[in-house]
């Protein structure tokens, strides 16, 4: 499983960040600091769905 990140969609809402820091960082201005894919472990997958989904601005999506 990886985070995908569209960062044309991220407004800095943080929410992400909210559910786990260290999964979701992000930068000085409050927006995420993940690179354009971020592969995620097995044991953060149940996190990381609900890092993603809590986006209200749908700029994370979880891949295979």
């Amino acid at each position: 499983m990886q985070i995908e990140v569209d960062r044309a969609r991220c407004q800095g809402h943080a929410l992400c960040s909210l559910v786990d820091e260290k999964l979701f960082p992000l930068d000085e201005e409050g927006y995420t600091a993940l690179p354009d894919v971020q592969p995620v472990a097995p044991a953060d997958a149940e996190r990381a769905r609900t890092g993603a989904g809590s986006c209200p601005e749908r700029a994370l999506r979880l891949t295979g």
